[in-house]
């Protein structure tokens, strides 16, 4: 489905990697990473869709995800991505902080030039997370709130550059 509703090859990057990242939590928290790494991998199914219409944004992939085996925990981590559903499991706060993390880490990698993500480090992380004029639409509350799982930014940081580092050939970085 991916393959087939997904064209921009950005965005494939983007849901390879919060796949990732998703795995790569639900690792820390003791969950079911297939469960979580397809809340990651669909999450986005719908936005070339809906991009211009962001309240419909998760509605229509839950909708195209309807009659498919998808766990109802799968599709209720979708809604709440986008704040469709208030944020509430583990799994619905997970994929509302990995969103953005994955276009922060890419701008970290892309301002440097050369740079390839594993020469990047956490400490480089928290000092752009800092700086507000960079990556901006990276929103910094989202990725705080990391915290609802018992995270700190620095640790979420982290775990997320390292599942990403480990598909780097996939996301040409």
């Amino acid at each position: 489905m991916v393959k087939k509703e997904l064209k921009q090859k950005n965005l494939v990057k983007h849901v390879l990697a919060t796949e990732a990242v998703m795995k790569a939590l639900a690792e820390k928290m003791g969950e079911d990473k297939d469960v979580w790494g397809m809340a990651g991998l669909l999450h986005d199914l719908d936005y070339e869709y809906t991009s211009e219409e962001p309240s419909k944004h998760a509605r229509m992939t839950v909708e195209m995800l309807k009659d498919k085996d998808v766990p109802e925990e799968v599709l209720d981590a979708i809604l709440a991505h986008n704040e469709q559903k208030p944020r509430e499991t583990a799994i619905e706060k997970a994929i509302y902080a990995a969103d953005p993390v994955t276009g922060f880490i890419v701008a970290s990698v892309l301002i440097r030039k050369g740079t390839r993500l594993e020469d990047l480090d956490v400490p480089f992380l928290m000092n752009r997370f800092k700086e507000k004029s960079f990556a901006r639409g990276a929103n910094r509350d989202q990725m705080s709130s990391c915290e609802e799982l018992g995270l700190s930014l620095e640790s979420f940081l982290g775990i997320s550059l390292a599942a990403m580092q480990g598909i780097s050939k996939d996301l040409g970085l």
